[in-house]
């Protein structure tokens, strides 16, 4: 037994050696794949197409740790990747996956940053569906005090009352976004603050202010590298270049737009600036130049897809609905099939325990049984040893008075035998006197038969009298 307990100490030790060492593995493992979704966010805008391959190895990484978070996020940064690159079908399915991944990882502020993705994605064509999720996203980010996510959701209210043409209202949502990333130091998002309200001064046909906005917001998207936003800023300039009649100013922003737009793989952007250039060439008076950039096919284009964008968005959104609530129904009969199971494990183990718990109750029992008979046995051993004990002390009671019984006996037959030698030894003194007397003639013969008989009979008398006495318990 005493053997046991170190090995099974050595056996607790090594496994939790071993469980600190795949703990330590997993947790450098979801640190990576942190990393990727910061690294792919931050390229959605200077390198959208990098934002959606760096996803994907974030999103491959997370599924084989089964980290809920880091797939959720990985689908989320994969979406506004796909966004950016104008794939509005690609984006909602990633968008759908990450809300279904972070409410099993329970995490609030990722579904309140979909929602704020998902509102971004209907913003240009569905006015009340981007309001909905926009307002979802702030109820969240308030309740749970996300400042970061509340001044993109001020930010993206303020693009969709822009795109209503409620450029006012649209510049309150800007003020109160800027004021959260000022105090946040968030140098990105302050750039595209300034970016919308240079768009909404622009609409309000206050250039200057515009200007200056928009103007200070690309030389620090440049510094930044933000390209996307740097080619988004030149398509409002070139339009406010063409309004003031600045046209080499204007021609110089299309084409450096141009060539952001082709660096970022925006196809659509770069439409966008060829339209840009068709109301430069015509404002110009330059026509036949403004007819080759007016492209019929592309408007024509351009207004069937935000008419269709919506509805492919909402079917598809329905559609993997229906998949989750087909699934979701699959979890049930399994989640059912599993509870039964677990039923039936329970009933048997609980039979089982009872089984157990019977036979505990009797060996109980038993033990109480022989713990009683032992009780009973200890008690008359104990009670034979007092009775031993009482037998001693009676012995010993009994030897002691004996032996100061005999020690008085021997006494006195001491002083007895003293006392009879004595008594003896005077006729035996007589008796060896007559015989020398008479050996030397001193005394008559007859007289020393005479005297010689008497001390004889004295000698009886001693004798019989120490036999009486030896006899006789009272002397």
């Amino acid at each position: 037994m005493k053997k046991f307990f170190p090995v099974l100490f050595f056996m607790f030790f090594a496994l939790q050696i071993y469980a600190n060492g795949v703990d330590g593995a997993i947790g450098q493992d979801t640190d990576a794949v942190i990393q990727l979704t910061k690294q792919a966010y931050g390229a959605r805008l200077t390198n959208a197409q990098q934002t959606i391959t760096t996803g994907n190895k974030a999103l491959e990484l997370a599924t084989k740790l089964n980290y809920n978070f880091g797939i959720a996020e990985a689908y989320r940064v994969r979406g506004i990747g796909q966004y950016y690159m104008n794939d509005p079908e690609a984006a909602i399915n990633s968008y759908i996956n990450a809300l279904t991944f972070f409410k099993k990882a329970n995490n609030k502020k990722g579904e309140a940053e979909v929602y704020n993705n998902i509102g971004n994605l209907y913003r240009d064509n569905n006015y009340g569906a981007s309001l909905e999720y926009f307002q979802k996203a702030i109820e969240i980010g308030s309740q749970i005090g996300a400042k970061a996510l509340l001044g993109r959701a001020y930010l993206n209210l303020g693009n969709l009352y822009s795109r209503e043409k409620s450029y006012n209202q649209a510049l309150k949502y800007y003020d109160q976004s800027e004021e959260i990333f000022t105090a946040l130091h968030d140098s990105v998002n302050l750039i595209q603050c300034a970016q919308n309200k240079g768009v909404a001064y622009f609409s309000l046909d206050q250039l200057d202010k515009a200007e200056q906005l928009l103007t200070s917001a690309s030389k620090k998207a440049k510094e930044s590298d933000l390209n996307e936003t740097v080619a988004s800023i030149d398509l409002t300039l070139a339009s406010l270049y063409t309004r003031e009649n600045k046209f080499d100013q204007a021609s110089k922003i299309v084409a450096e737009g141009l060539d952001y737009s082709h660096i970022i793989n925006d196809d659509k952007l770069a439409r966008d600036f060829e339209y840009t250039s068709y109301q430069l060439e015509f404002k110009r008076g330059n026509y036949q130049q403004a007819v080759h950039y007016l492209r019929d096919v592309y408007l024509l284009d351009s207004a069937l897809q935000k008419t269709s964008l919506y509805a492919q968005i909402n079917i598809y959104e329905i559609k993997h609905k229906q998949e989750q609530q087909e699934q979701q129904n699959i979890i049930n009969d399994q989640t059912i099939k599993y509870e039964r199971a677990q039923f039936w494990g329970a009933i048997t183990a609980a039979c089982l325990l009872l089984v157990v718990i019977g036979l505990l109750i009797s060996n109980v029992k038993r033990k109480a049984k022989t713990n009683a008979q032992l009780t009973d046995l200890n008690e008359e051993v104990s009670r034979q040893k007092d009775n031993l004990d009482r037998v001693n002390h009676h012995l010993e009671e009994i030897i002691d008075e004996r032996t100061k019984d005999l020690q008085l006996k021997n006494k006195k037959l001491s002083e007895y035998s003293s006392y009879l030698s004595h008594q003896i030894r005077g006729p035996i003194a007589t008796l060896k006197g007559l015989m020398n007397l008479e050996k030397e003639g001193l005394v008559d013969q007859q007289e020393c038969i005479t005297m010689m008989d008497k001390c004889v009979s004295e000698i009886d008398e001693k004798i019989i009298e120490m036999s009486d006495m030896m006899h006789d318990q009272g002397r």
